[in-house]
Order: structure tokens, then C-alpha cells, then sequence
């Protein structure tokens, strides 16, 4: 982002890329969520059919001849259809082992062991995997729409005969459908709608026929919320995990799963200590607080943080990410805000600015809830009524400006900026009626009288029209300096002449031009002294000017640390740097820089313990592996990979460290010189999970093509060699763990899958026996999902 050719530089600070990135994630949100929805909807209606069933065969024998004969038939057809409608057809090839539906309903009635004992003598265990109602979250195929029955063939030689409806239907497995599956006609696409059209009817009279046969129902608005997420139903439980039914079975030598039922822990986790800084995309969000506290912000939350001390306090009220900060002019109160978002749950988390107290933490207010549409991208106190006031930008496509009186929560004015990139807006300090906005190729200077909002545009006249108005600083005069992506200073001197009633505000002029940096800039900063400080982009500078903005002295930030994204006062003499890496540094123009604070620049994916030390290692999508001190939050190394970080592992002895990417190839790194030791590769997709055995004697490796590789290893985890994998997984990997003994893994999925590896003699088994590993001890408690859901 250091020039403006052909693409964004950090003239745009990254505006316009966040805002299409947030509309993409916005729209990769939908279709998510509208994918998690179809998922819901077949689990429910394998769930009501597997009620049907069971209910029907526990009922008493003078209520079986009494309705069994209606209501099963009902029941089988109902059951035929919807196995048509997950998309078995008649010209498939069915499999020997296939369950017929005659064999599912009665298995699904049986409990306890007897049922596991059939359905396992009848089934492969690829074929249980397979019949997963879930589909994977991986898989490339769009959800399909239900299949219609083929017409029977007019001559049976041509083809094969269609299914009769009764007990030889078989279904076919979810291999062969995920194969089968294509792009349809038009004509076939409104067949398939009628067809499920009916299959709703039919089953809507088989509920209504059976409801004389179900149980009592709890009431889901007399249960906690809890109880509605894990609900004990016979030898399993079912928990919902973002609105998804996921069955766990309950060990074996547990009797009764009350009795082992217990409450959540009282204990609470409280946040230490916070690594990193957004400075990459945002500007103006590091200041010194009289406590001697730097505030500043990354992801949701606002840190306050006494470098002298090396402690650190937390503001924790926002529900998503932080873009913007401003100082009540008591520097005591401030006002961060937020963009939009979701919660766990999917629920949509309105844009708001929360006023709140930096020495109690406390939140004062909180404004916009339902008015902000996309995110707050700036804001500002008033200052000439003593912060009574605050002006916010929305970040919509309208760039709406809002005027609030914060402590009543009242809205006072409202207008439309303009469709393109406003970056900053202030309140004149002296005059408390005027605002001042500016951003790509404007600055707008707006009159607020009452509820009402006059703009005046600035006009350049002779001076080249900038294609960034960066940033802007008040003047003790006075007058407005404003920065641009032209590396030139303006200042805007309000004009003399009267204007004539009815035209609007007086307008401001340019009365003066100062060539600053090379390449934009970024920052301005007012000292104590009146004199300035200016930030540059592209040359990395800071630059003092006297009040005749005459320069004085200079200083460049060194490359490492990036361009200059804040500049603000510090203590004495120094000053505060906020960078385009997210380094906070700490300087004067005597004795240079000190880092204060530093973190990654992208997304943070890979987080690895050292087994015996207090240190950590992350690693992220810009490539660079860094490891931490957990006690004095330092940094120990850092190095560059060639591809982006995804996971990582510690080897046992802790001298080397295993670290995996996005494109299937892993790295081993000396723990101590950084050294490259090893590179292998598996697949040839991101690798999202590494774990070494207790004795570190193996190497699992999860996949996004659902496999677990096999590594044996040697030499204190110097030496590799390929071993096996394991399959039955059908969605990516997200955890897994070992055994103590190396005897199995468990392992997670995307789509909260719970699965077992077992070591038998010489071979890898795809199988294991449920009851016995439910009960297992685990060398660590990584996976999110333990207990037994499948065989592997």
C-alpha cells in the first residue's frame, strides 16, 4: 500500500478491500446458512421416521392390531419415498450389503447392544459412515434436489425393471449418490417438486396417525437451554450444535447418564494478556491515556496498555471488530466503534459505538443499535462543548454522517456524505457548530445548526485536486491542515467574505501548500508545543514542523515495522507510531525506536504449546512463524515461511516443531536456531490439524481431503517416514488426539464426526470397538467432541 498505479495502496488504507470483503463474507455467510438449513431439515425427517418406527413396535399388541395395520403401511410408504427422495433411483446397482428398508425400521426400534450387533453384522463400516444424513461441509456438489422415480421402461430388455414398492427396496449408499449426482433439466427439476410435494402430504398424514402413539413431550419453552442441547434419549444423546442434531452414545459402563450428569464449572476464564494491533487497515487508533496507558484495539477488543508496568486491562463490551477510537476531550471517556457481524449462532450483531469509562472499564452507553448499516468506520467528540457531541460515519454505500448527544442516546442529525470513501471527520475545536469530513478525492466542511446539516465542498481551484485527503489537524489559529496522497500539506483558511443569507456556511480556501512527503500523507498529530507532527506512507518518515510549518527534524521507520498508519504524543519528548504490520513503537527523535507491541499482519491459524517451557508458537496466513513468551509476552524468534501457516505441534522432547500450510506441505523447525530440519507433503490441500504421539515416537497429520497421514519418527523428530493413513472421514479434519499407548486416535471432522483409529499388531484398521474407546483416556483433550458418535 505504498503508491496509488493501478490498484489500492494505502491511500485507501484498505477501505475499499474491507468493503468488499465483508460483503463477500457476508455473502458466504448466506449460502452457509442456507446449506446448514437443508441439513437441519433431512435430519429432522430421518429423526421423526425413526420415532414413527420405534413407537410403532413398542406399542402394546392390542394397540398394534388396533392401529398397527393403517399406520404401518402409512409408515412404509412414507419411508420408501423419502429413501427416493434422498436420492436412491431404480437404474442404480445396488449393494449386496445394503439394509433394506424393512431391516432399518426394525433395527431402528431395538436399543442397546442387540441393535448395534445387527446393524454391525449387516453393514461395513464404510457403508455406516456413508449413510450419514449430513452432507460434507467439503464436498463440492451443491445440495440436490430430490430425485424422481424413473417411468418403467415399456420393454424390460432395454433396461432395468423399476423397484416394487415393499421390503426388497434397498437404498443406495451416500457413495454412490455423491457420485451420481448432476446438473438436471428443467422438466426433471418441477418433476422432482411434485414429487416431494407429495412425499410432505404423505408424511404430514403418517404424523397426524401417529400422534395418538407418541409420548409426552416436554414443553421446549419449560426447558433450559441447556436440556435443549443434549437430551438423554436411551443408550445415546442428542446434542444441537448451530441447529444440527448430533447423536453420542453413551459409554458402556455408564447405567444411567443422570447419575453422571453434572453442572458447569463456576470457574471462569479472565483475559491476561492480549498479542497483536490492527494497523494494517485502520488509522488514528493509538493514543497515551493520563494513567500512562496506550489504548488501542484488535479484534474485539480495546487494550490499555502500561508499557512501564508491563501489565495490560481489557474493554470487552463489543460483539465484533473494532474500527475506530476516539478521546473524549476529559481523556477519561471514549468511544470505540464496531462493525457488523454474527455470534456463534449465526444471529446478525448490529454496527454500534460504545461510550465507556477507561478506568473502571464500564460502559456508559451504547448508540446506533439499529440505525449504523454496515459498520462505524469513524468517529469524533466535540470539543468547544466539552465532548457533549458525537459525529459518526456509517460505512454504508451512502456514508451517512450522524450527529448524537451520546448521553441521552438521541439522534440529532442526519445526512448523506457521499458514494465515495469518507475516512476521517472532527468537530472544529473552537467553533462548535462546523464539521469537518474528508476521503477519496473531497473534503466537505458542514454547518450544524439544530437538526440540521449544511455541507460546503472545499474547492481547490489552482492547487491539484488530490486523489486522498488523508487525514486532517486543527490549528491554533484556527485554520485546517489537511494531508493527501500526494505527500502535499493544505491549509484551509475560512474566508473573509460574508455570506449572503441562505447560501450555506462560509467556505473554506486553501491559502497555503507544503510539499511533506514522498508518497502520501497518512497521519497528523498536534503537539502540546503547537508544533506538528506528520506520518508518511510511502517514504515511512515523521517529520516535525515548527508553527510556521517550517520542518525542524526527521525520522524514518525502519522497513521491518512497515509503513505509518498513527502518530500521536507520548510522554516528554517521545511519540507513539502505529504501523501497516501492526507494530506499536515507542520513539524520539534522539534515541529511535522501541517496539512496544507487535503481533501477526493476517489471519491467525496455527497455535502450538511448548511442551515443558512457557512459550508458544503461532503461525498465520502471512507466512510468518512466531514464538512468544507467555511470561514476559516478549518475542522469542520469528521466521518466514515460504506458504501461509495453518497448524502447528510441538515434538515431546520440545526440540524441534512441526508446522503445517495451505498447500499440504509441512515443515519441521529447530525450536532453538529456527533451522530448517525436514519438508514433506500430503495432498495436496491445507492441513489443519498435526499432533505427535505421547512418546513422540508418531506423527498424525489432518487433511482437508479427510484423511489422517502417518508418520513414524525418529531421532528426537528429526527424521520422517510415511507409515499410512487413515480414511472413513467425510468431511475435513478439525481435531484429533492419541491414545497414551499409541493404540488409537480420535479424531474430529467438520461435520462433528467423532471417530477412531486403532493400532492392531502391523496395520492401521479402519474399525475399532466403540464401547471400549468411549471410556479411553487420552494423551491431550484437543478435540471439541469426545465420546462416540461412528466407527471408523
Amino acid at each position: 500500500m505504498d503508491g496509488f498505479t493501478g490498484s489500492l495502496d494505502d491511500s485507501m488504507s484498505g477501505a475499499s478491500v474491507s468493503d468488499v470483503n465483508d460483503r463477500l463474507s457476508a455473502l458466504e455467510l448466506r449460502v452457509q446458512q442456507q446449506e446448514d438449513e437443508l441439513t437441519v431439515m433431512k435430519a429432522a425427517l430421518a429423526d421423526v421416521l425413526r420415532r414413527l418406527a420405534a413407537s410403532e413396535d413398542s406399542a402394546t399388541s392390542a394397540t398394534k392390531k388396533q392401529h398397527g395395520g393403517k399406520g404401518g403401511a402409512a409408515l412404509r410408504e412414507a419411508y420408501s419415498m423419502s429413501c427416493i427422495a434422498n436420492g436412491g433411483t431404480s437404474g442404480r446397482k445396488r449393494d449386496s450389503t445394503s439394509v433394506t428398508r424393512k431391516e432399518t425400521l426394525s433395527s431402528a426400534a431395538k436399543s442397546g447392544a442387540d441393535r448395534k450387533k445387527e446393524v454391525s453384522s449387516q453393514r461395513s463400516p464404510m457403508e455406516e459412515i456413508q449413510e450419514n444424513p449430513s452432507p460434507s461441509p467439503s464436498s463440492p456438489h451443491p445440495p440436490q434436489a430430490p430425485q424422481q422415480r424413473p417411468a418403467p421402461p415399456s420393454d424390460s430388455s432395454k433396461g432395468p425393471a423399476p423397484p416394487k414398492r415393499g421390503p426388497s427396496v434397498k437404498r443406495s449408499s451416500g457413495m454412490e449418490r455423491s457420485q451420481s449426482s448432476t446438473w438436471e433439466t428443467s422438466e426433471e427439476n418441477r418433476n422432482k417438486l411434485v414429487k416431494a410435494a407429495s412425499t410432505s402430504k404423505l408424511l404430514a398424514k403418517v404424523v397426524k396417525t401417529a400422534d395418538r402413539h407418541k409420548d409426552p413431550v416436554v414443553s421446549q419453552a419449560k426447558m433450559s437451554t441447556r436440556e435443549k442441547n443434549s437430551q438423554a434419549e436411551g443408550n445415546h444423546i442428542k446434542m444441537f450444535m448451530r441447529g444440527r442434531p448430533i447423536t453420542m452414545f453413551i459409554p458402556s459402563d455408564v447405567d444411567n447418564y443422570e447419575d453422571v450428569r453434572s453442572e458447569l464449572p463456576s470457574e471462569r476464564l479472565k483475559l491476561e494478556w492480549v498479542y497483536g494491533y490492527r494497523g494494517r487497515d485502520c488509522r488514528a487508533n493509538v493514543y497515551l491515556l493520563p494513567t500512562g496507558e496506550i489504548v488501542y484495539f484488535i479484534a474485539s477488543v480495546v487494550v490499555l496498555f502500561n508499557y512501564e508496568e508491563r501489565t495490560q486491562r481489557h474493554y470487552l463490551g463489543h460483539t465484533d471488530c473494532v474500527k475506530c477510537l476516539a478521546i473524549h476531550p476529559d481523556k477519561i471517556r471514549i468511544a470505540t466503534g464496531q462493525i457488523a457481524g454474527v455470534d456463534k449462532d449465526g444471529r446478525a450483531l448490529q454496527p454500534n459505538v460504545r461510550v465507556w469509562d477507561s478506568v473502571s472499564l464500564s460502559t456508559l452507553q451504547i448508540i446506533g443499535l439499529g440505525t449504523f448499516e454496515r459498520g462505524v468506520g469513524s468517529l469524533a467528540f466535540s470539543k468547544a462543548d466539552s465532548g457533549q457531541h458525537l459525529s459518526v460515519i456509517d460505512d454504508c454505500n451512502d456514508h451517512m454522517l450522524t450527529v448524537w448527544d451520546w448521553q441521552k442516546k438521541s439522534k440529532i442529525a442526519e445526512i448523506k456524505t457521499t458514494n465515495e470513501v469518507v475516512l476521517v471527520v472532527e468537530f472544529h475545536p473552537t467553533d462548535p457548530n462546523t464539521i469537518v469530513t474528508c476521503g477519496k478525492s473531497h473534503i466537505f466542511f458542514w454547518t450544524w445548526t439544530g437538526t440540521s446539516l449544511a455541507r460546503k465542498q472545499g474547492i481547490f481551484g489552482k492547487y491539484e485536486k488530490p486523489k486522498f485527503i488523508q487525514c486532517l489537524a486543527f490549528l491554533s489559529t484556527g485554520d485546517i491542515l489537511t494531508g493527501d496522497s500526494g505527500g502535499v500539506l493544505l491549509v484551509w483558511t475560512r474566508s473573509s467574505a460574508e455570506t449572503p443569507t441562505g447560501k450555506g456556511p462560509r467556505a473554506f480556501q486553501i491559502s497555503r501548500q507544503v510539499k511533506g512527503h514522498e508518497g502520501s500523507v497518512f497521519c497528523l498529530c498536534e503537539m502540546r508545543s503547537g508544533t506538528l507532527l506528520t506520518g508518511g506512507g510511502k517514504d515511512r518518515r515523521i517529520v516535525l514542523w515548527d508553527h510556521e510549518l517550517r520542518a525542524e527534524r526527521d525520522i524514518e521507520v525502519p522497513d521491518q515495522y512497515g509503513t505509518i498508519r498513527a502518530v500521536s504524543e507520548g510522554k516528554g519528548e517521545e511519540f507513539l507510531v502505529g504501523t501497516s504490520r501492526n507494530f506499536i513503537l515507542r520513539g524520539t527523535f534522539n534515541d529511535g525506536f522501541t517496539v512496544e507491541v507487535q503481533g501477526h499482519t493476517d489471519e491467525l491459524w496455527g497455535l502450538a504449546s511448548h511442551p515443558t517451557r512457557e512459550m508458544f508458537l503461532t503461525c498465520a496466513q502471512d507466512r510468518l512463524v512466531c514464538v512468544w513468551n507467555s511470561n514476559n509476552h516478549q518475542l522469542q524468534w520469528s521466521r518466514t515461511l515460504e506458504e501461509h501457516g495453518h497448524c502447528a505441534d510441538f515434538h515431546p522432547s520440545g526440540a524441534v516443531v512441526a508446522i503445517g500450510t495451505h498447500s499440504g506441505k509441512w515443515y519441521v523447525l529447530d525450536a532453538e536456531s529456527t533451522d530448517l530440519v525436514a519438508i514433506h507433503t500430503d495432498g495436496n490441500e491445507q492441513l489443519s490439524v498435526m499432533r505427535f504421539s505421547a512418546d513422540g515416537g508418531l506423527l498424525a497429520v489432518g487433511s482437508h481431503d479427510n484423511f489422517i497421514y502417518l508418520y513414524t519418527v525418529s531421532e528426537r523428530g528429526r527424521k520422517y517416514s510415511r507409515y499410512g493413513k487413515c480414511t472413513g472421514h467425510s468431511s475435513y479434519i478439525t481435531h484429533l488426539d492419541w491414545s497414551p499407548d499409541n493404540n488409537f486416535i480420535m479424531s474430529n471432522s467438520g461435520d462433528y464426526e467423532i471417530l477412531y483409529c486403532e493400532y492392531c499388531s502391523t496395520i492401521w484398521l479402519k474399525c475399532c470397538v466403540v464401547k471400549v474407546l468411549c471410556t479411553a483416556v487420552l494423551a491431550s483433550n484437543s478435540c471439541v467432541f469426545r465420546g462416540c458418535s461412528k466407527r471408523m
